[in-house]
């Protein structure tokens, strides 16, 4: 038995990821011709938000929004594209009593995010910091990452407990703590002076795991047998109430993460140039 907010995450979700990659690729095409301008280097910290979209949190953005930081490497191809080496750590959390799709089941986990992204970046106008002519610019960006995590319920690691029957001799394979994911958002970038700019961006990432959460597929053990003093049976079904087989998450959804903040650059100019072509310095 699956629920409508399940349906409508998958739904809105993979049409803003294939929205994304599909303007990415036009936007790739439009801006051949322009020639690479203004090739500098930006190093930022990055402070923001972190939320995710599962099991226990279906489609509801910045709910149990938690704090999140990092730093980030741009390169500047030219004045449109850029390519951004990003690395933030932050935590997600959420509980089932929460959402309304299946809030009986007492289920809460927190766990940390490190994320490790590539991106390429597309601005709007030719933007560059320090620029006077456009000092301001809206863009939008995807690229690939690499993340680790390893969700928690009370400090008790979950993943090696076998919540869903993962140790038990012929049951489901364990999920691994080190993920893929495809990072795609869009944000604004304004120039402060002639080193320094800020950016402010939201981001969602598409993952390959179910299990962000710890949850995923359905219950493996009779409820009322259940040993309060084993983590692993009491940790699979705190409410003592559902039997082998009966729905825990839904799997044919994978989870994802949000991050939105603001980002603080310095700008270096490198290959010895001054200023760029074309373009009013401060």
């Amino acid at each position: 038995m699956h629920q409508e907010p399940c349906k409508d995450f998958q739904r809105i979700h993979s049409g803003k990821f294939r929205f994304f990659i599909f303007m990415l690729m036009v936007l790739a095409g439009m801006s051949i011709p322009l020639k690479s301008y203004c090739q500098d280097l930006e190093i930022g910290i990055v402070g923001g938000g972190l939320y995710y979209l599962g099991d226990l949190n279906p489609g509801t953005p910045f709910k149990n929004t938690q704090v999140a930081y990092g730093l980030d490497i741009r390169y500047d191809i030219d004045t449109r594209w850029a390519v951004k080496l990003s690395g933030y750590r932050g935590k997600i959390k959420g509980n089932s009593s929460q959402t309304k799709f299946l809030p009986g089941r007492d289920l809460g986990f927190e766990s940390n995010i490190t994320d490790i992204s590539v991106e390429a970046e597309f601005n709007f106008f030719d933007y560059f910091i320090g620029s006077g002519r456009h000092f301001i610019t809206p863009y939008i960006y995807a690229g690939i990452g690499v993340f680790f995590f390893n969700p928690k319920s009370g400090g008790v690691a979950l993943q090696p407990l076998g919540t869903e029957g993962q140790n038990v001799e012929g049951g489901r394979k364990p999920y691994s703590l080190i993920s893929v994911s495809v990072p795609f958002g869009l944000g604004v970038k304004f120039t402060v002076s002639r080193r320094l700019g800020f950016t402010a961006f939201w981001e969602m990432h598409k993952t390959f795991t179910d299990y962000l959460d710890d949850v995923s597929t359905t219950y493996y053990l009779n409820g009322p047998a259940i040993n309060q003093d084993d983590p692993a049976e009491f940790l699979s079904d705190p409410t003592r109430d559902h039997q082998p087989g009966m729905q825990r998450g839904n799997s044919k959804n994978n989870d994802w993460y949000s991050f939105a903040g603001i980002s603080v650059s310095y700008r270096f100019m490198i290959h010895g140039s001054r200023k760029c072509r074309d373009q009013k310095f401060y």
